[in-house]
């Protein structure tokens, strides 16, 4: 970990970032200048990124592709050449669908992950409750190695009635499920990841994704799925956190944070 490093750290699914270029994304990047960008659902391999891709020769950026074209994956931009990138968790069924890719720059770890989603129906959900039980396995690993972790990334889990529009119209959808949210407070009461988000921000209504129906987003009925969970060392690094909406680049919202390591 480098001291004195005082860094702004934005996470967003863009379902797709062809897409998410055509309404502006990499001018807004570049607005934001921050110093890592983690990307989940970018849908594209890495030869079809768009020409503004070529224009952040600034960053340094790293992708994680699903083999399936126009599916899953992950990246992030970095304005420093981290010191080492880890592609996956070495499990080969989700290897293949591009879900984490972590850059390390000593001590500290900064990754981008994308939970898989149930909302496909049941054998999907089935898909993600063994995701999260390997996940939970790998996060309590981390939690002994003794690095510093930042995890930002769609956890397709919205835990507590606050982070839901209509808790009781949601609590028997995926995403929102009572043995989902007991998992995401397994891992923040039990194995100790904090969610920077919360950390600083405990109002209502603070959500990063909305349904494309009946104006879900211009009435705010929407659900809090992304987050950047940090290792219990960095608790006092959170000094600032948001959500930003003024313009939209898929049906997710950035969740910008901002950090001082010392």
């Amino acid at each position: 970990m480098q001291p004195g490093w005082d860094m702004r750290i934005i996470t967003l699914n863009v379902n797709g970032i062809r897409s998410a270029a055509r309404k502006g994304f990499y001018a807004w990047m570049e607005r934001q200048d921050a110093d890592l960008m983690c990307l989940q659902e970018t849908k594209a391999q890495e030869h079809q990124l768009p020409l503004e891709a070529a224009a952040v020769a600034h960053y340094t950026g790293d992708f994680f592709d699903a083999e399936r074209k126009g599916y899953s994956g992950v990246a992030i931009y970095a304005k420093r050449a981290p010191d080492r990138i880890v592609r996956g968790f070495g499990w080969p069924d989700y290897d293949k669908e591009g879900r984490y890719v972590q850059f390390d720059y000593g001590q500290l770890s900064i990754a981008s992950l994308y939970v898989t989603s149930g909302a496909m129906g049941p054998a999907r959900q089935a898909i993600k409750e063994d995701f999260l039980e390997k996940l939970y396995a790998r996060l309590a690993d981390l939690r002994r190695d003794g690095r510093s972790y930042i995890l930002c990334g769609d956890y397709n889990i919205a835990h507590r009635e606050i982070d839901v529009y209509n808790p009781r119209r949601c609590e028997k959808i995926s995403g929102f499920l009572p043995h989902e949210r007991a998992w995401m407070d397994g891992v923040l009461d039990e194995l100790g990841w904090i969610d920077a988000f919360r950390l600083i921000n405990g109002d209502p209504g603070q959500f990063t994704w909305w349904s494309n129906f009946q104006n879900a987003f211009e009435h705010n009925r929407g659900w809090r799925l992304d987050y950047q969970l940090v290792s219990p060392d960095l608790r006092d690094s959170v000094q600032r956190a948001h959500i930003y909406r003024d313009t939209r680049f898929s049906d997710h919202a950035p969740v910008i944070v901002d950090y001082s390591l010392s």
